[in-house]
């Protein structure tokens, strides 16, 4: 370890308060579209109100507290951290470079550095490197803002050290890209990938395009330290402990971090689109229904380039495009002082804890921000530079690269490198930023077991993840593990084919549910397989043991039409003008329909896709803005559009839908109501266990006898019915009814008795003629009594309760 003379007390910027608690349509392709908050990161330029990187946040000095005695004691065992004293303390895994440097800045953009010092291996083989505080001094650092920034320049066999290298030159180099795809070029300043936040993205008002980061004959030379991303040497804090509940129990509401408040009056207007704007909402969600919040990445993304162009061109609202596994996204910060981002979004976690709401994250470890490469020409930021051929999947010819997402480079989670990167990352997240749970972007291929020129599934990296993190199924501590269990290459579906502990988002509830909706008369619709999607899909997820809570119901998700636009399109239109588009790709088969332009059937079908997915077992996800109606005007694949149209709409927008959003909020009450909706395990369809006559399930056609597999494998039965044994579903009704009828005309169903001394309740009818309720009694209070048969119109679902 490399050790330097000794000085003053560093100023500390904490992260917490003292003693503080499918997308492959997405056009990202990495090196060349960032996303921006330009002026808006730490960068010099314009900010919005309260973000001055020079002022500490309220709540006084950011050093409040001190460093820890131990300042490796929690966080990544990588990375930068401060000492007590004032020493700074750097360590670097790097297995293929051969010398690896720190650099240290004063400023973000436009310095070189003040201090460039090689690390050493240690014992463990890691670079590592103490720089006493004298030294820091000495160098004038931290500089104005108090901030210590900094990067990694790293040597390999294709450009081994040569003593007479300086910034900007070729010295050393042999080869950009080597016969073992090492790509090292001390010329391109390196991100951290440990680093706890960074200063600001490659692309913003300073930098407005990758020149200096390429390794083409132009650049290659090009020192990018002036305009690097920087790291920022912030401390760790415990995280706040969420709620322990069982998934199963869960509904999940996706939303995207800016989009949730940019448009909402009710937040001030310096903290909308921001972290400390979502914790505003933590009450209204819990008011909806919602127990889990489900964000898109907050991982640091290239998004400071939006604002610069009022346009869509180049940028990435989505943010599934990652410059970080641990730095929280700067641009979704009120407060982008050093260690504001960290801080709020903490804050943020235990504002939706105080609720009772988990928070779930979408973390991208398929692919990152580095992109593809073209020969020796390749994009340089972090991973690539540092150990290319450690971080990512290489093809057989080693200057190309394997890629099973569509967007870019596979991340080489077959490898130890990348393996160790990703827990270490889950890990911070959860217990250093409280975080419940995370959503896999492109799961399978984060469980590719090839580590070169192939994709093979292989369990053994879920397997070890959730042996690592998840939450038990019966709930507990840990963290919720959701997979998108599908990729762009073959082989890469496997839906279903997790190990236990994960659950997955399930595509085939969504394509299930829109053919029955929107697909009468155009395609053979078998109900069979409607109800194993509606019964949790034990065909997926019984056989090894796991519960409906390893199925993600869904209809709509954050790719592809809305609700409303999925009942009122038949098909996308992404060509659109800003601000609602263009957007490039987009699934052509989003089982769509117009339903011939009638509003009121199209109302109707919107409520009975929301009443499905809530009576489901299984757990229901919706989008951000289904709730209210939200329309995107038929634009299915809106990753590069942050703008008005794709911000969630609020009380007093005329496209806000009030009645809807009551609607789904007594909806999600009827289900927190009834434990027979939210099953710890799959429903049965044998046995009695309470003697009563009753199966946990009973389906029935609309004459009152039971389906039977003729009529489950027909193709042209629309109409089913199933009823619940509340009492051995722990439910506090004694049994409970639901009739769908998937026809256009109404069908008069029968109803079967009701268990002995109750009455059956209308408690739910999704059609016009349950509009005097509001569609649905809130908790199932008690609604007309039902005698006989009840008319189910089309396209909806009549719920009785037996009380």
């Amino acid at each position: 370890m490399k050790w330097l003379a000794l000085g003053f007390a560093l100023l500390l910027f904490a992260c917490g308060e003292s003693g503080g608690d499918d997308d492959a349509g997405r056009g990202v392709d990495g090196a060349a579209a960032p996303d921006g908050g330009g002026a808006e990161g730490v960068d010099g330029g314009a900010r919005d109100a309260g973000s001055d990187a020079s002022t500490p946040p309220d709540g006084g000095d950011p050093a409040d507290g001190g460093a820890p005695a131990d300042p490796w004691a929690c966080g990544p065992p990588l990375g930068a951290r401060l000492h007590p004293d004032g020493d700074l303390e750097v360590r670097v895994h790097a297995p293929n470079a051969t010398r690896v440097e720190l650099a240290l800045f004063a400023a973000p953009i436009g310095e070189t550095e003040r201090l460039r010092l090689p690390l050493e291996r240690d014992a463990d083989g890691r670079f590592a490197l103490r720089v006493e505080a004298a030294a820091l001094e000495e160098a004038e650092l931290p500089g104005a803002d108090g901030a210590l920034y900094y990067g990694l320049r790293a040597w390999g066999p294709n450009w081994p050290f040569d003593p007479a290298w300086e910034p900007g030159t070729e010295t050393g180099r042999v080869a950009d890209v080597d016969a073992a795809g090492h790509r090292m070029n001390p010329n391109k300043l390196l991100i951290d990938p440990y680093a706890l936040e960074l200063s600001h993205d490659p692309i913003g008002p300073a930098q407005r395009d990758y020149g200096p980061f390429l390794t083409d004959p132009d650049n290659r030379a090009r020192d990018s330290a002036p305009n690097a991303p920087k790291g920022v040497v912030v401390a760790c804090a415990p995280g706040h402990a969420g709620p322990p509940r069982a998934l199963h129990d869960d509904v999940v509401y996706e939303v995207h971090l800016r989009g949730f408040t940019m448009a909402d009056p009710s937040v001030p207007e310096a903290e909308r689109g921001t972290y400390a704007g979502a914790a505003r909402k933590a009450r209204w969600l819990a008011e909806l229904g919602v127990t889990a919040i489900e964000l898109l990445p907050l991982h640091e993304t290239p998004n400071d380039q939006n604002p610069l162009t009022p346009d869509a061109a180049g940028d990435n609202y989505w943010g599934y495009s990652s410059l970080s596994y641990f730095a929280p996204d700067r641009r979704y910060a009120a407060d982008r002082s050093p260690g504001g981002p960290t801080r709020e979004l903490r804050a943020m976690v235990e504002a939706f804890h105080a609720e009772g709401i988990k928070v779930f994250v979408d973390v991208v470890y398929n692919h990152t921000a580095e992109g593809g490469a073209r020969g020796g020409a390749a994009t340089i930021l972090s991973w690539r530079g540092l150990d290319n051929a450690g971080f990512y999947a290489l093809a057989e010819d080693p200057a190309d690269y394997v890629n099973s997402n569509g967007v870019g480079p596979n991340v080489n989670t077959a490898e130890p490198l990348a393996q160790e990167l990703v827990l270490a990352s889950l890990r911070y997240w959860h217990e250093e930023l409280g975080v419940d749970g995370f959503r896999f972007d492109l799961a399978s291929v984060v469980a590719n077991g090839c580590a070169r020129a192939c994709y093979r599934f292989d369990r053994a990296f879920p397997e070890r993840i959730a042996a690592e993190l998840a939450r038990p199924a019966a709930g507990g501590p840990g963290v919720d593990l959701i997979a998108e269990a599908w990729g762009t290459a073959p082989g890469t579906y496997q839906v279903g084919h997790f190990p236990a502990g994960w659950a997955s988002w399930n595509d085939r509830y969504r394509d299930a549910l829109r053919r029955d909706l929107n697909r009468l008369g155009r395609e053979a619709l078998p109900l069979r397989e409607l109800l194993r999607r509606l019964s949790g899909s034990p065909d997926l997820y019984e056989d090894d043991g796991r519960t409906p809570g390893a199925s993600v119901n869904f209809v709509v998700a954050h790719d592809g039409l809305t609700l409303h636009d999925l009942f009122r399109h038949d098909g996308k239109d992404n060509a659109q003008p800003w601000p609602w588009g263009p957007s490039d790709g987009g699934t052509d088969n989003d089982l769509a329909s117009s339903h011939g332009g009638d509003p009121a059937r199209q109302a109707t079908v919107t409520r009975t896709a929301m009443a499905l997915l809530a009576l489901s077992a299984g757990v229901p996800m919706f989008n951000g803005g289904d709730e209210s109606g939200r329309t995107l005007r038929a634009n299915n694949n809106p990753y590069n559009i942050d703008s008005e149209a794709n911000w969630l709409r609020w009380p007093g927008d005329p496209l806000h839908d009030a009645e809807l959003e009551a609607f789904t909020a007594r909806l999600f009450a009827f289900r927190a109501a009834h434990a027979a909706l939210r099953p710890a395990r799959h429903w049965r369809v044998f046995g009695d266990a309470d003697g009563d006559g009753l199966t946990e399930v009973r389906w029935f056609r609309d004459d009152g006898a039971f389906v039977d597999d003729a009529y489950l494998d027909a193709g042209d039965r629309h109409f089913v019915a199933w009823q619940l044994d509340g009492d051995e579903l722990g439910d506090e009704a004694a049994s409970l009814f639901f009739a769908y009828n998937g026809w256009d005309g109404t069908i008069r169903a029968a109803v079967p008795a009701a268990p002995e001394g109750t009455r059956w309740r209308r408690v739910m009818d999704t059609s016009a003629a349950g509009e005097g309720f509001g569609w649905v009694r809130e908790g199932g209070a008690a609604g007309e009594v039902v005698e006989g048969p009840v008319d189910v119109a089309g396209r909806s679902v009549v719920g009785l309760v037996a009380r």
